[in-house]
């Protein structure tokens, strides 16, 4: 424990032992590794959208020119390089970046060209390393183009043997295009990918209106575009997260119902949404059917194939509605989820969240930044080459001295000065340079009568052979003059006013929308979704229900019962059973609620949809398999309620052994799955009728010898 003096002492090792509060060590320690974690693992830079880990793998690759019309080598190789030039953690760390860099169902356009098993939508592992091969993605090499001319800042490396950039070049909008996730400490982020033609639309609206607000900036971006497709229902979320940083929208699989052999229908799932696993979907389907959580679904079968990644087919039972069936599969399964949006990333190393807007303006601001830098790099170097060519013409002019003074001198220092000390007449030099050349050779060198050499056109002289020297061609090198003067007058011209570097970020978009732009795959419907009731997705009919002697029930729509005039035969309303006669026949809305009343006093709740809804021959399903009956109970009467409000209307209820019962009808509004007591009996008695009585009605009680 410190004494909080701060005192340091010598420790016997050499080292020092520093004492202080444990609860300043332990806020400092703290907020080191929340820092690390934040700058350096979790969270990815604005203005190129890549991680730490995910950049240096970029950049090893680059070293191994592994450019995309290379040929492939194994992920063990560039996970070995990154691990031992870039990044601090073993290859067996870098490996899964690697591999979801390269995985087309998570990477809208993917940064890796992969060959080999990288696993796949259904959840199966990737290979190992070892046996996977990779190169760089075309649009990839576009976020690494310009590396190399001064365009972004460079650090040591972790060991300080070598330097790595801080951030890539990037003309690719990765962060907004390819999404990011990230758990930092006390942060999360949570970017969805998008549109790669809807971005670059997005940034050249931005270009050409900088104060365009958000909303004019949803009608060229919509929305997310997952690379797994599916359906965001509602924009609400996307306007909320777009304007705040922050939101939910709802992502659902795309399905179809389809009617085939017998009237039976099955739902067909075609895409599934983002970060969903297959086969995940596949057993929380199956489970939520074997729990019966989910009703009406006969088998689920996996038809995914190379042509169709995602092919599900879900088929229903023969009494099942497909709507209903649909919907509850979106409630309880995977085929519905929720994405958060979290626009949080690094700007100037530090965590923010922006919104959509904001996103945009960064990466303009970087690649701004970038055209600048890039722009100044070759300014410098085409002067420096243009310096050297003034040099070798000055020295052409001069041949034969130039060659007598390298020949004669001892010392390579004394030949530079000697090439130092030759001059060059000015009308000599406005011949070779030309008219302009020269112009702006004496603008450099101020106007004299002759010139000579400097000592870096000196050193470039004697860099050369003598044979190069007496080789050296005056139309070659007045050509080239010409070439460079031509490139600095076009860097100063896009040095000179900020609109010049914005239509180079133009033709940069255009660029990439054209060749790498493609269509949506996400659809995004109008319809919020809201806390819904399943009976709003049911057509409301007309139904007759019927409940046999031996407990079988059955739904069959009115319509299939038709009037008939005098003489008619009749339709066959159930199957001809003598043993099993038809005990309760009634009509009821597929609305309404069926209230069941047993011998043994309870009551059951059922709504007339989920009956089965079966033909007029049928005989019906047993009810056991719809309510959680005892062995010994059976029912006794049913009746059909829309309304538990009705004011003062009453259930009564009559025993075998005389025992009346009146209970307001509102009572029963609350149905209970395993059922309620509706009337305690005595010993050896039972229920043997209900009926829903109105202020004002009379009941009529009467026994089995007639008397009432």
């Amino acid at each position: 424990m410190g004494n909080g003096g701060g005192n340091e002492d010598e420790g016997g090792n050499g080292g020092r032992e520093i004492q202080q509060p444990i609860e300043d060590e332990l806020k400092e320690s703290y907020l080191t590794y929340a820092m690390s974690v934040i700058v350096s693992r979790a969270l990815p830079d604005v203005r190129d959208g890549l991680k730490p880990s995910q950049r240096r793998i970029l950049v090893a690759m680059n070293d191994l020119n592994l450019g995309p019309g290379s040929q492939r080598v194994k992920c063990a190789k560039i996970s070995g390089d990154t691990s031992g030039n870039y990044h601090p953690h073993g290859e067996s760390v870098i490996y899964p970046t690697l591999v979801r860099m390269a995985q087309e169902w998570n990477m809208r356009h993917v940064l890796i060209d992969k060959q080999g098993n990288f696993g796949s939508i259904a959840g199966l592992p990737p290979a190992a390393m070892r046996y996977t091969e990779a190169r760089l993605s075309s649009i990839a090499a576009m976020m690494l183009d310009d590396l190399k001319l001064d365009t972004v800042d460079y650090v040591p490396t972790y060991d300080e043997v070598r330097t790595e950039p801080t951030v890539l070049p990037s003309k690719f909008p990765c962060l907004l295009v390819n999404g990011a996730n990230g758990i930092a400490v006390g942060m999360a982020t949570s970017i969805p990918p998008h549109n790669l033609r809807e971005v670059c639309d997005a940034l050249l609206k931005v270009l050409d209106e900088p104060n365009v607000s958000i909303d004019e900036l949803l009608e060229i971006v919509p929305g997310p575009d997952f690379p797994t497709g599916g359906v965001i229902c509602g924009r609400a979320g996307i306007r909320r997260g777009y304007h705040t940083g922050r939101g939910t929208i709802v992502v659902r699989a795309r399905t179809k119902i389809e009617e085939h052999a017998k009237g039976r229908y099955r739902i067909v799932v075609s895409e599934i949404p983002y970060q969903q696993f297959r086969d995940r979907v596949v057993e929380r389907i199956a489970a939520l059917v074997h729990d019966d959580r989910i009703k009406g679904i006969s088998g689920i079968r996996d038809e995914s194939d190379l042509k169709e990644p995602v092919r599900l087919i879900i088929e229903l039972k023969r009494d099942a509605d497909p709507d209903v069936v649909l919907n509850q599969l979106y409630q309880y399964s995977p085929l519905q989820d929720s994405f958060s949006l979290i626009f949080l990333a690094l700007v100037d190393g530090k965590p923010r969240e922006m919104s959509f807007k904001q996103l945009l303006d960064e990466f303009l601001r970087h690649r701004a930044t970038v055209i600048r830098r890039r722009t100044n790099f070759l300014l410098a170097r085409a002067r420096r080459r243009k310096h050297t060519i003034e040099g070798l013409l000055l020295a052409l002019a001069n041949i034969d001295e130039i060659i007598r003074i390298i020949r004669q001198s001892q010392t390579q220092a004394e030949a530079k000065a000697g090439l130092m000390g030759v001059a060059c007449p000015a009308s000599m030099m406005q011949r070779a340079l030309g008219e302009e050349g020269f112009r702006l050779f004496q603008e450099e060198r101020g106007v004299a009568d002759s010139y000579t050499l400097t000592a870096v056109q000196a050193d470039a002289i004697l860099r050369m052979t003598l044979g190069q020297l007496v080789n050296l061609e005056q139309e070659r090198l007045g050509g080239e003059h010409a070439k460079l003067l031509e490139e600095i007058s076009e860097y100063l011209r896009i040095l000179s006013d900020e609109e010049n570097i914005r239509e180079i970020i133009r033709d940069d978009l255009r660029q990439i929308r054209d060749r790498h732009g493609d269509n949506r795959r996400t659809e995004i419907s109008g319809e919020e979704l809201g806390d819904f009731d399943l009976e709003d997705l049911i057509t409301e009919e007309t139904m007759v229900v019927s409940i046999s002697h031996k407990g079988y029930i059955k739904r069959t729509p009115a319509s299939v019962y038709r009037a008939q005039r005098r003489g008619g035969k009749g339709l066959k309303g159930a199957s001809a059973d003598e043993e099993d006669p038809i005990q309760h026949l009634f009509v009821a809305s597929t609305h309404d609620y069926l209230l069941f009343f047993t011998n043994q006093g309870k009551v059951y709740w059922q709504k007339v949809y989920g009956l089965p809804q079966l033909s007029r021959e049928s005989r019906g399903r047993a009810i056991v398999n719809l309510l959680n009956l005892q062995a010994d109970e059976k029912i006794t009467d049913c009746r059909a309620i829309r309304d538990f409000n009705l004011p003062d209307h009453c259930m009564m209820m009559a025993t075998r052994k005389g025992l009346v019962k009146k209970t307001l009808l509102e009572q029963y509004s609350r149905p209970k799955k395993g059922g309620i007591i509706a009337i305690k009996l005595r010993e050896d008695d039972e229920l043997v009728d209900v009926v829903v009585t109105a202020p004002g009605d009379e009941v009529v009680l009467s026994t089995k010898r007639g008397m009432a």
